[in-house]
C-alpha cells in the first residue's frame, strides 16, 4: 500500500487524544486509567480533595468595557396568542381599512423591521416580491400564498426566501389573522405580470408610524423606541 506522507505536525483528530495514566504493578500485569479529555474542565477530582465546580460559584454580572456607540435592547412584552387583545387599539398603525400593525423592531442601521401584521377579514392582501429574507410566526388566524399549496396557520414558521413573487391570501372565514414578519428589505408590490407598481421599507413604516402616533396625540416620538 502506498500512504501519501502527512505535513509536519499536522493532526486530523476529530476529537482530543484520551491521556492514559499507567497504573499498579501489585498485580503482575500494567494497566490503565483512562482520563477522558472531554471531560468538563470546571470539576476537578482529586484523591485528597472533594470535587469543585464553577456552577456552585454565584454568577457576577460584567463590568468590563462597552463601547458606547452600543444601543440599548428593545424588550417587548407580547401576549400570547390566546390574549393579543390585550394590545392597546391605539399601538396598531394603520395602513388600509382591513390592514394594520404593531412595530417591534424598525432597525434603519441594517434596513429591516419586525413587526405585528394584523388583518381583518378574509381576502387577497398584495402581490409582492422581496430582495431579502423574511421570517414569519402565525399567532392568530392563518393564510397561504395563491402560488403554493401550504397553508400557514397558528403556530406556524415561515421562511420566504429573497427573490420569489408571490400573492399573499387570507382564506376565506378566517375573521382576524395576526402575524410577526421579520422583512429584511423592501417589499416591492407587483402587478399580474411582475412590475413592480411601488415599494415597501423600513423608512416607509416609520414614516407611517410617526404620523398615527402624531394623530392619536402619542407624539410622533413614540415610535423612537422601536427605532435602532
Amino acid at each position: 500500500r502506498v500512504m501519501a506522507a502527512a505535513a509536519p505536525h499536522a493532526c486530523f483528530r476529530a476529537f482530543p487524544p484520551a491521556r492514559v495514566r499507567r497504573g499498579s504493578k501489585r498485580t503482575g500485569k500494567r494497566t490503565a486509567r483512562v482520563v477522558r479529555a472531554g471531560a468538563s474542565a470546571d470539576t476537578v477530582k482529586t484523591s485528597s480533595t472533594k470535587s469543585v465546580s464553577s456552577s456552585s460559584r454565584d454568577p457576577t454580572r460584567y463590568t468590563g468595557f462597552v463601547a458606547p456607540e452600543v444601543r440599548g435592547e428593545i424588550v417587548v412584552n407580547l401576549p400570547l396568542p390566546g390574549d393579543l387583545d390585550s394590545i392597546a387599539e391605539q399601538e396598531w398603525v394603520p395602513q388600509t381599512d382591513t390592514v394594520s400593525f404593531k412595530p417591534l423592531v424598525l432597525n434603519v442601521s441594517q434596513g429591516y423591521y419586525v413587526n405585528l401584521l394584523r388583518v381583518k377579514g378574509a381576502g387577497v392582501l398584495s402581490r409582492h416580491r422581496h430582495p431579502g429574507p423574511v421570517h414569519g410566526l402565525v399567532l392568530r388566524g392563518s393564510w397561504r400564498y395563491l402560488e403554493h399549496d401550504w397553508v400557514a396557520e397558528e403556530g406556524s414558521y415561515v421562511f420566504e426566501p429573497p427573490g420569489e413573487t408571490h400573492t399573499l391570501v387570507v382564506p376565506t372565514g378566517v375573521t382576524e389573522m395576526i402575524t410577526m414578519f421579520n422583512v429584511t428589505g423592501a417589499l416591492l408590490y407587483c402587478d399580474e405580470f411582475g412590475a413592480v407598481t411601488h415599494a415597501e421599507d423600513v423608512f416607509d413604516k416609520l414614516a407611517m408610524a410617526k404620523t398615527h402616533y402624531e394623530s392619536i396625540g402619542w407624539g410622533a416620538g413614540y415610535v423612537d423606541r422601536f427605532v435602532r
